[in-house]
């Protein structure tokens, strides 16, 4: 039996029923719409909006949307059920965030997901990445006339009855690995990333070429080091803007670093002693990248990665 490593992933998991059922069936989810204990998913600007509650955030979901806004069938997108709600996300494109009865906040996904339960940050992250694609399409890529919505929000179709093609959501498929090389692990840093922060690499599928492929070539790209035994390990949704990563693990057969096209600052071989004492920072911890690490690095210390106190773990900017 395979093991489903991908649901231990922040993000991931059957969080909602996506009722792909209610999709062709319109008379069903305008009906949904007009229901009171129907949900909205806000996205303002391309940020997810919080509530503070104690010392945690929580989504906002949203039942009186229409007070802030009028709701169009065509301008809202069907996510599913979600805790026995139906529930839509809808973009508020308003210059200023609409004024709430409780304190709200308004940020990027990227940072909070963390903090959030977590069905929450997966529903947000669903809900951002449909509104994200579908600003991306209202102009066919073909004749370049003006598309509608579909489907509930999952089609866009061309509006010229002569050209009438359709789109589809899509995702951009992005490969993320750790090299090793038996006790020692290959990480590197853009240089625009905060000052001390590694990570594994990572980088996107080309059109004709296999996952397994695309690690090999990334990483002899990036390193200039050669791998072989590349291993799946899990997956992550991350909308940032909308990507899958499909994590690896791969074992390096040359351990030469060379950054050969300059995607890297800088690229090392570190141990688990090295991570331990702080030589870097680490990922943020509900990424994939942190949890790659994480992995290898529990199998073969006695204290565990978040337990050890002289670990550097990189955090998302304080609220």
């Amino acid at each position: 039996m395979t093991r489903l490593r991908s649901h231990g992933n922040l993000l991931a998991g059957n969080y909602i029923d996506r009722l792909a059922h209610w999709r062709k069936d319109e008379a069903l989810w305008r009906t949904a719409l007009e229901d009171p204990n129907t949900l909205f998913v806000p996205v303002w600007r391309n940020q997810s909006l919080v509530r503070n509650v104690g010392e945690s955030l929580q989504a906002l979901l949203v039942s009186d949307v229409r007070r802030f806004m009028p709701v169009e069938a065509e301008e809202v997108v069907l996510l599913g059920e979600f805790h026995r709600h139906t529930c839509f996300a809808v973009a508020f494109t308003t210059p200023e965030l609409p004024g709430f009865e409780e304190a709200v906040e308004a940020h990027d996904l990227r940072g909070i997901a963390g903090e959030l339960p977590t069905e929450e940050a997966g529903l947000l992250a669903y809900a951002r990445a449909m509104l994200h694609w579908r600003d991306r399409h209202r102009f066919c890529g073909r004749c370049g006339t003006p598309t509608r919505a579909m489907q509930g929000g999952h089609v866009r179709q061309c509006t010229n009855p002569v050209c009438g093609e359709q789109v589809f959501p899509r995702i951009d498929p992005a490969i993320i690995v750790l090299i090793t090389d038996g006790e020692r692990v290959l990480l590197g840093r853009q240089a625009s990333w905060p000052a001390g922060r590694y990570s594994t690499i990572a980088g996107f599928v080309e059109p004709g070429e296999s996952l397994e492929d695309a690690v090999i070539r990334e990483v002899a790209e990036e390193t200039g080091v050669d791998v072989d035994f590349v291993d799946y390990h899990s997956s992550q949704p991350w909308p940032f803007p909308s990507s899958l990563m499909l994590g690896f693990t791969a074992r390096a057969s040359s351990v030469e670093i060379t950054l050969a096209d300059a995607e890297l600052e800088d690229a090392r071989w570190l141990t688990r002693e090295q991570i331990a004492a702080g030589n870097v920072a680490l990922p943020i911890t509900h990424s994939i990248s942190f949890r790659l690490i994480e992995d290898w690095y529990n199998e073969g210390a006695r204290v565990p990665l978040r337990e050890e106190p002289g670990v550097k773990l990189w955090r998302a900017p304080k609220r």
